[in-house]
């Protein structure tokens, strides 16, 4: 999976914007998660047409990065994220991004982006649910 990555100012009406921006592309965002870090504004993205969104976005004043992110499946209790990111740091794997996307049904669908995907692919293929990174035209 990839998730683009857009770093802003921080003032009212980004997420609108970056919104809007993927509406007129004709994108369907499927998740975001947006929030201020030391004076800028972060918003993480995933979407339905990636190529596209990112055109969009270049149109626009947004910097926009993109990287891959792989997607565990693990119980929902205590314990199992703690459970992933030991053995990603056991094995000196750095994350850069970790978010929860859904729960539900006793299931946590995680999104983990790491400076070395192909290792946390291996690593973590026991809980794995997505071994491709996602560009659909």
């Amino acid at each position: 999976m990839k998730q683009i990555i857009i770093i802003s100012e921080d003032r009212p009406g980004v997420v609108a914007e970056i919104s809007e921006a993927m509406a007129a592309a004709g994108v369907n965002i499927e998740t975001i998660s947006a929030e201020t870090v030391a004076g800028s504004g972060v918003t993480i993205l995933t979407v339905d047409k990636y190529d596209e969104a990112l055109r969009a976005l270049a149109q626009t004043a947004f910097h926009a990065l993109s990287e891959d992110a792989i997607v565990v499946q693990l119980d929902d209790r205590p314990g199992e994220l703690a459970r992933i990111t030991q053995r990603l740091k056991d094995a000196q794997i750095n994350l850069r991004s970790i978010r929860i996307i859904r729960r539900e049904s006793g299931k946590s669908i995680v999104a983990i982006a790491t400076e070395r995907t192909e290792q946390a692919m291996t690593l973590l293929k026991d809980v794995l649910v997505s071994n491709f990174t996602r560009n659909d035209p």
